[in-house]
């Protein structure tokens, strides 16, 4: 709660004046019935109908002020809430951008998604009821307390015996909610997950007529989310009926003692019927501070969620103790890595990886699926640490190299890259604002001269991850992407898997004549698209098995005279 705290700060003075206005409506509102018993009791009887009228134009006078501050203040809540919510989730998603990649997968995608979204709507729910009931229900509560005692002290007593059980009962029930919330919430995490598996792979569901076995398996997450919502939804309802039970215990007391008194001629019927009023008021101002709780549990397990995003530290960026002169311009030095090192795993997902590349050179990797070769870009790139060995760009471990400056010198096609819903000048620049000339030689160095066809050219937009383009010219736009900022250092991961060997050809040269200065790594399922490099890399189970260049390792390789003889005997 702290952090809810922490982002209310700014809007101090606005809350403090939403509450006083809050307050001055809700204590005009305690009047209205004092008034009646007023009236009833000591105007009607002197058969003064001015007193009568003036009497009920201050009630209708409370009744005015006490609805325009309500409304007043509601409406300033919404905005205080708005604003607060608004900056809570900017940030929390500034942090996540943040976050380093072993950061995100301890957090996991599907749960950052929720916590962005459900949560943060939870918590803006707490806050804005906060204000309209968290001051209202109080004042209504002690308030009417405070006003029943001056004209009935014993039926206020007999009123007050319920409270301790009551708060009891609210206390209890809310110490259980929390926990319960935050499991409720980690369903959700379970459901977006699986909501975001089935939208990616739609194409593959719907190609092997899986829809119905997705479907049971959807059911079985959402049922998982109802199952504890209705659990935490069963616990925090049992404040209602208990309160009620107690309240309406304690108003059949009022009734028979009210009674006894008026017979008895210590009391008058006006203030029974006012106490009657209050007793209304009363049970109200519980009923809300029961909805108050159930959202507040809600609210604090999400808050604590959200907190736990906000106050995970960016991880440091070391100086380097050791920078120095170096021929090479990125160096491996007996890497190795694990992804899941923290749950004890023994095997490397990497391991003992070495290489060096000076500055315009080129680098082929090549290897199974899973051998490795897209964690050696991660680990360039310091996605993750290593946690053997040492990395260097331009003789400085990368550890010590700012981040904004790191990811500046790279131009990077991914396996798995994105395409935005905007136009192609957006998808090529990204935000970087170059020129138009320079992201159409972007696109010819790439070979994606499909652009000018399109209608609009630059301006033709492109639908939700380029669905409306073919694979080839998916990868040619992102190659475009990577070659507009003209990078120190250049990463193709399986980029040109799409493209046929004449285009790829074309690439590959143009490349090697326009990019001669920049330092290449190509990551590739074809040996012809590393044929020409200056070093290649065999990968298999996170080793290298083999390195050299073409020439030498179909001498000294047989994995890889094994991959040239079938590739290059289907391309023959």
């Amino acid at each position: 709660m702290k952090t809810v705290l922490r982002y209310l700060k700014p809007q101090y003075a606005r809350l403090a004046l939403q509450l006083t206005i809050k307050f001055i409506g809700t204590i005009t509102e305690l009047f209205i019935p004092w008034m009646l018993s007023h009236i009833l009791d000591d105007i009607v009887p002197l058969r003064d109908m001015v007193q009568v009228y003036l009497w009920g134009a201050l009630m209708l006078l409370a009744a005015a002020v006490a609805l325009f501050g309500n409304v007043c203040a509601n409406r300033m809540s919404t905005r205080i809430s708005r604003r607060f919510t608004e900056k809570l989730r900017h940030d929390a998603f500034a942090r996540v951008s943040y976050l380093s990649s072993r950061q995100v997968d301890g957090f996991t995608l599907s749960s950052l998604i929720s916590r962005l979204t459900s949560d943060t709507y939870n918590v803006h729910q707490m806050v804005d009821r906060m204000q309209r009931l968290g001051v209202r229900a109080p004042i209504l509560l002690l308030g009417g307390i405070c006003v029943t005692f001056t004209l009935e002290p014993v039926l206020t007593l007999v009123l007050v015996c319920t409270l301790p059980l009551l708060g009891v009962v609210v206390f209890g029930v809310s110490r259980r909610g929390v926990p319960l919330y935050v499991r409720v919430q980690e369903a959700v995490d379970g459901m977006v997950r699986k909501v975001q598996e089935n939208m990616t792979g739609v194409r593959v569901i719907k190609a092997l007529s899986k829809t119905e076995y997705e479907k049971e398996r959807f059911d079985e997450v959402n049922r998982e989310v109802v199952r504890r919502d209705q659990h935490a939804g069963a616990v925090m309802a049992t404040t209602n009926p208990v309160m009620s039970l107690l309240l309406n215990l304690g108003l059949t007391a009022v009734v028979v003692v009210g009674a006894f008194r008026v017979n008895a001629g210590v009391s008058k019927a006006g203030k029974i019927i006012a106490f009657l009023s209050y007793f209304t008021i009363i049970l109200n101002a519980m009923m809300m501070i029961s909805r108050l709780f159930m959202i507040y549990s809600k609210g604090a397990a999400s808050a604590k969620r959200i907190e736990e995003v906000l106050e995970t530290p960016v991880e440091p960026v070391p100086g380097d103790p050791a920078p120095r002169t170096s021929e090479y311009h990125v160096e491996f030095q007996n890497v190795s890595f694990s992804y899941n090192k923290a749950e004890g795993k023994t095997r490397d997902d990497l391991s003992g990886v070495s290489f060096a590349l000076r500055r315009g050179q080129t680098l082929g990797i090549i290897g199974p699926t899973g051998s490795g070769k897209s964690t050696i870009v991660s680990l360039l790139m310091r996605f993750y640490d290593v946690d053997a060995g040492e990395i260097r760009i331009g003789g400085r471990r990368i550890e010590g190299i700012p981040e904004e400056e790191l990811h500046t010198m790279f131009g990077v096609v991914f396996q798995n890259d994105f395409i935005l819903a905007d136009s192609i000048r957006e998808n090529i620049d990204f935000g970087r604002g170059l020129s138009d000339e320079t992201l159409l030689l972007a696109a010819k160095l790439a070979q994606a001269e499909f652009i000018e066809e399109k209608e609009g050219g630059l301006s033709h937009m492109l639908t939700a991850k380029g669905a409306n383009l073919s694979g080839g010219q998916k990868q040619r736009l992102l190659i475009a992407r990577a070659l507009a900022g003209k990078p120190e250092i250049l990463v193709l991961d399986d980029a040109s898997s799409a493209l046929d060997y004449k285009t790829d050809q074309a690439l590959r040269s143009a490349l090697h004549h326009n990019f001669s200065d920049t330092t290449t790594i190509i990551i590739a399922q074809r040996i012809s698209s590393i044929l020409n490099a200056d070093h290649i890399l065999v990968l298999d189970g996170g080793r290298v098995i083999g390195a050299g260049t073409h020439e030498e390792l179909l001498a000294s390789c047989a994995d890889y005279r094994e991959i040239y003889e079938v590739q290059m005997g289907e391309a023959e």
